[in-house]
């Protein structure tokens, strides 16, 4: 008995949908690189590297990494130093260089747009470096006030001119 031979059926058309597991995860590859590159661009955009604000962002961030081996006293007078120089890249030299006590901390409430209240919680700043050597300061004060000083290198993006011009007016009165 002759064995019957079947004629040759073509493969069935591939469908499109669902998608294949390889393409699903290029997909979600490609779209979190894109999120990646949006936040990388963001980033350098706020934070250009050699400007000053990513000077002084690394220079906070560095204290507070060696904040544990600093003295309180040692980490607020750096902290100090760099809010002025930070301050002076912002607005200039000009009525900024001869604010002391009081007066430094009321120009910092006003121009900080974060609302941080400087005059209350950054006392510490003016005392706390002519204080006694064995003067207690809370870890958390310290942190608090490293965390502004971030928030105020962050959120300086008005015109410094138009600020200068409101704290000469506001001192003149």
């Amino acid at each position: 008995m002759p064995v019957q031979l079947r004629d040759i059926h073509g493969l069935d058309p591939i469908s499109w949908w669902p998608p294949a597991t390889g393409l699903w995860v290029g997909l979600l590859l490609a779209v979190l690189l894109l999120i990646l590159l949006i936040l990388l661009v963001r980033h350098l955009v706020l934070y250009p590297p050699g400007s000053w604000r990513s000077a002084a962002r690394s220079a906070v961030r560095e204290l507070q990494r060696k904040r544990s081996q600093l003295s309180p006293k040692e980490t607020v007078s750096q902290l100090s130093e760099l809010l002025r120089r930070i301050s002076m890249a912002r607005f200039g030299r000009e009525g900024l260089a001869s604010l002391t006590g009081k007066e430094w901390l009321e120009w910092l409430q006003q121009s900080d747009s974060s609302g941080f209240p400087w005059s209350e919680k950054g006392a510490i700043l003016i005392n706390l470096p002519y204080a006694p050597d064995n003067q207690k300061v809370e870890p958390g004060e310290i942190d608090e006030l490293a965390g502004a000083t971030l928030d105020l290198i962050g959120s300086s993006r008005e015109d410094a001119r138009r600020q200068k011009l409101r704290w000469k007016v506001a001192s003149d009165v």
